[in-house]
């Protein structure tokens, strides 16, 4: 009996086993195909759901990429079982494979747990401009792995959860204002009344400088070029970069109307004639 005669004769007697392998295996497929799409449409309907009750988008993104991947994790278990794979042998190998898979990976998963005290403790929420892990930007998202900031020159920036509780994180948009700091120098021959007198007209003539707190004026240092001021009015923090950039202007124009140099680095240097 040749090859094909035996292949026909074996191919008829299990056609019912190879016909039953064959809808096992169109099963899982569609298991699979049905199980992805309907991750998809929970975890968008998830974060839907939360984003309506006004909660931060944070969380609902955070809340959402879990369950998609839980049911995706539950959907392979299930296809496998459809073709015949023992699962609860299966979960054991899982099991014994991540432990391994773990010790490989503990950044990604100390970064899993930063992200879960993240969403816990919300040291910041979406939109709110932060520095963390020496960068900064806005919030764009926190996802499970890692938080995504958008810088303002509209650059992305991905940052590791472990590396953002790992640090210190300034938030600049938790209090509704901030204070400027600015230092001004100016020449020693300068009237340090006058000098104070129209810095604070400076600061009093912007409109976004509030009146509480009050500014402060005052002499920081008497450095080897300059005696320099500091100036700190407050303002809403929405409005700090604009009235940072205009003050910084309008006193050099207000300082040079008034005569009052603001010098630069310079070095008196004394020769001393030595007798031959």
């Amino acid at each position: 009996m040749d090859v094909f005669t035996e292949g026909t004769s074996w191919f008829e007697n299990n056609q019912d086993l190879l016909m039953q392998y064959a809808i096992n295996i169109a099963a899982a497929i569609a298991i699979l195909f049905v199980g992805m799409i309907v991750a998809r449409v929970l975890a968008s309907s998830v974060e839907k759901l939360m984003n309506a009750r006004k909660l931060d988008s944070t969380i609902s993104h955070f809340v959402g990429s879990m369950v998609k991947y839980i049911i995706i994790a539950f959907v392979i278990i299930a296809a496998l079982s459809r073709i015949g794979i023992q699962t609860a042998s299966f979960v054991a190998i899982i099991g014994a494979a991540g432990l391994a898979v773990g010790l490989a990976l503990q950044g990604s998963l100390s970064n899993f747990a930063a992200g879960v005290l993240i969403i816990g403790f919300r040291p910041f929420k979406a939109g709110d401009f932060v520095e963390i892990a020496g960068t900064a930007g806005s919030v764009a998202s926190v996802q499970i792995f890692t938080t995504v900031l958008k810088t303002p020159d509209n650059k992305q920036i991905v940052v590791p959860n472990g590396s953002v509780l790992g640090g210190n994180i300034v938030n600049y948009s938790t209090h509704p204002t901030r204070r400027i700091d600015l230092v001004v120098g100016v020449s020693y021959n300068a009237d340090l009344a006058k000098t104070k007198a129209i810095l604070r007209e400076v600061c009093e003539a912007d409109s976004r400088v509030l009146k509480d707190p009050d500014i402060t004026i005052g002499v920081s240092e008497l450095a080897d070029s300059s005696v320099n001021l500091v100036v700190r009015p407050w303002v809403n923090s929405a409005d700090y970069w604009g009235a940072y950039f205009d003050l910084n202007e309008n006193i050099k124009v207000a300082l040079d109307n008034a005569g009052i140099e603001i010098p630069f680095p310079q070095m008196d240097v004394h020769l001393d004639k030595v007798a031959s």
